[in-house]
């Protein structure tokens, strides 16, 4: 093919390599924490973050693979006229790119809705502009981001109307990487909103200090938050469980040392109720 003269972009694309904007590489990108390998998705490379998939008409469709129907020229004919073209049909399988999946998320309020060429160039613009400031690639600095402001735990309403608590409960992988996209995109739109910056530069400065874990960034200060409240809602458990065995086993603990059992008790009795490994907890701290 080289003999014919053709331009490089033409041999890459021959050859099965494909690049984000035709610009950046999804070879070199790695995903650090192995829970999220599955949902933070890079395998399907494609130029421009819109495949045009239809990943939001089933639930968890976007975290696994999708058939998309691929129809060629002589059975569009057929279809055309009206004969049965079932056996033309053909089906490959796609994964939602996580770039497309951040250029959704741009699109939220009623007045950005279905601006996808507008939501896609912002993402451009910052990806030039993450790539100047850092030297790195811009999709490791997303999925880096996406991996630091996933919270692990959150807090759920418990009970009905009349007897409602709250209580710390784990993070799926699946919702980690929805709300991080989801907490990304909104630090940006509220960082740009009555400020010179453009929202690119926003978004761009957005992922940067999430990727680094710095507390300038909306979302990692909005994941501590959520996860501060959860153990906060641990300790509290842990306290009423301790005071509970103290009474039932006629124990006499003082309240000082409960903090400081905190930690162990929470590794040791694993938020079990079970009083056999509670009490060799106590007698043992």
């Amino acid at each position: 093919m080289a003999s014919l003269g053709l331009p490089t972009d033409v041999i890459a694309t021959a050859d099965g390599t494909r690049k984000l904007f035709n610009t950046w590489s999804y070879e070199d990108v790695e995903i650090k924490d192995i829970s999220l390998q599955d949902y933070i998705q890079i395998r399907h490379h494609v130029y421009l973050p819109h495949t045009a998939g239809r990943f939001a008409q089933k639930r968890f469709r976007k975290a696994q693979v999708c058939n998309v129907l691929c129809i060629t020229s002589d059975t569009r004919d057929q279809l055309w006229r009206g004969h049965n073209a079932r056996s033309g049909v053909v089906r490959k399988n796609e994964w939602c790119p996580v770039v497309e999946r951040l250029t959704n998320s741009l699109m939220m309020k009623g007045r950005n809705n279905g601006k996808k060429l507008m939501a896609v160039r912002i993402v451009k613009h910052a990806f030039e502009i993450i790539h100047l400031l850092t030297d790195q690639n811009p999709i490791q600095v997303l999925v880096d981001a996406i991996i630091n402001t996933g919270p692990r735990e959150d807090s759920t309403r418990i009970g009905s109307a009349g007897t409602v608590r709250r209580q710390a409960v784990d993070v799926s992988p699946l919702r980690r990487v929805n709300q991080a996209i989801a907490l990304l995109t909104i630090g940006t739109r509220e960082s740009a909103f009555r400020n010179n910056k453009t929202i690119a530069e926003c978004l761009a400065d957005e992922l940067i200090n999430a990727a680094k874990g710095s507390s300038n960034s909306y979302a990692i200060k909005k994941k501590d938050e959520l996860e501060r409240v959860a153990k906060s809602i641990h300790f509290r458990y842990c306290l009423w469980v301790c005071s509970a065995l103290a009474l039932v086993c006629d124990f006499n603990i003082p309240l000082v040392f409960y903090r400081q059992s905190l930690e162990i008790f929470s590794l040791v009795a694993g938020y079990t109720r079970s009083r056999s490994i509670c009490r060799n907890f106590i007698l043992w701290h």
